[in-house]
């Protein structure tokens, strides 16, 4: 058996279970139809769990959404300096990048949330670890070798690569639940972000031939938009940032103010 067999093995299919599921959930489109589809096609009360590690968005409105959505409990995991001293400080030595560009701000973030969705998954006595992963990216296997390797008890549930179900078509059952997302056809994008970058792909993107569009930057600006260039100051130690432009600030503080300044 080759290793994509093994890691889904005897994780497809919608047979009817019973007992808790913990979700790892975003607040976008996806995960908020994991949450409909899992009650409706499992049987399954959902726990969705929002790991943080950095991403700007509003998680205390993502963490409502999931309850309004269905599911039982919505919780918020602080694991930002987690991710910070177990994951970035070791990439920025290793001069961790993809093809010297990309950071791969989302992979390396992936396995610490495994970790602690397998952690509330035995606190709650769960059965089984849901994620909202398609079936045509590294993101699945990121995520259900994690969770093979730290809980093989656990079943994997991911309805959207069982069903491949396309982003118009979550679009569609998304209206259809009555589940209020901000994604539409015209801008059907799929994000993810953290403290360490960025990530948009669907719609357009997905030919590499076209120009990514305007409206998917929000941490950047087009250029002829962008302010005066700026000179800034990084101080290291040991091999990780302690000062911005001679003031010694938490690494954290570091790394968001950077993002902020690089966008502008």
């Amino acid at each position: 058996m080759n290793l994509y067999g093994f890691i889904f093995k005897k994780n497809e299919g919608n047979k009817k279970m019973s007992g808790k599921v913990v979700l790892a959930y975003s607040g976008g489109l996806d995960t908020s139809v994991c949450i409909n589809w899992i009650k409706e096609k499992y049987n399954m009360e959902v726990i969705a769990v929002i790991i943080d590690c950095g991403q700007p968005k509003d998680l205390k409105e993502a963490r409502q959404r999931a309850l309004d959505i269905g599911a039982i409990k919505s919780v918020i995991v602080d694991a930002k300096e987690e991710f910070l001293n177990d994951f970035i400080f070791p990439s920025i030595k290793a001069n961790l990048k993809y093809e010297k560009k990309y950071p791969l701000a989302t992979a390396l973030a992936r396995p610490l949330m495994v970790k602690k969705l397998v952690e509330i998954a035995r606190k709650e006595r769960a059965k089984a670890v849901a994620h909202g992963c398609t079936a045509k990216g590294n993101d699945q296997v990121r995520f259900d070798v994690g969770i093979r390797s730290l809980a093989p008890d656990f079943k994997i549930i991911a309805p959207l690569r069982e069903r491949s179900i396309s982003r118009e078509e979550a679009i569609e059952y998304a209206k259809k639940c009555g589940i209020k997302i901000d994604v539409t056809k015209k801008s059907p994008y799929s994000i993810d972000e953290n403290l360490w970058g960025r990530s948009i792909e669907c719609g357009v993107l997905e030919d590499p031939w076209n120009k990514p569009p305007d409206d998917i930057y929000i941490w950047t600006k087009i250029t002829k938009n962008s302010g005066e260039s700026e000179y800034i100051e990084i101080g290291f130690g040991k091999g990780i940032p302690v000062s911005l432009n001679n003031e010694n600030i938490p690494p954290y503080m570091i790394i968001k103010k950077l993002n902020k300044l690089a966008g502008s």
